[in-house]
C-alpha cells in the first residue's frame, strides 16, 4: 500500500540552510533501508518561513502513527518552529479520472 507521511514546518527565521543541515543529520543516523526512502522537501513559493517534507512510503502496512523517520524527523524540527505532520494513503481511483 502507498503512503505519503507529510511533515509542515513553519519557522520563525525561515533558516532554510540550517533546517535541511538538521534534516540531513537526522536522515543520516538512520539505517540504510530507510536512507533509500523517497523523502522531498518543499519551500513555499511566497513565504519563506513554511517547508514541507514529504516521506513517500509503500509497505503493507500503513503507520498510522508515523514512520520511525518521520517521527525522529519531527523530534529534531520542533526546535525550529511549529511542526505538524499528517499521514496521507493513496486512493485507488479511476484511470480516467
Amino acid at each position: 500500500m502507498k503512503w505519503l507521511e507529510i511533515i509542515e514546518i513553519r519557522t520563525v527565521d525561515g533558516n532554510s540552510k540550517l533546517l535541511e543541515s538538521q534534516r540531513r543529520k537526522v536522515i543520516e543516523k538512520m539505517d540504510d533501508e530507510i536512507k533509500k526512502q523517497v523523502i522531498k522537501a518543499y519551500g513555499r513559493a511566497t513565504i519563506d518561513t513554511d517547508f514541507f517534507i514529504h516521506l513517500f512510503h509503500d509497505s503493507e502496512k500503513v503507520e498510522i502513527s508515523g514512520s520511525p523517520l518521520g517521527l525522529r524527523l519531527t523530534s529534531a524540527l520542533k526546535d525550529f518552529g511549529l511542526v505538524n505532520r499528517s499521514i496521507w494513503v493513496e486512493m485507488h481511483t479511476d484511470p480516467d479520472f
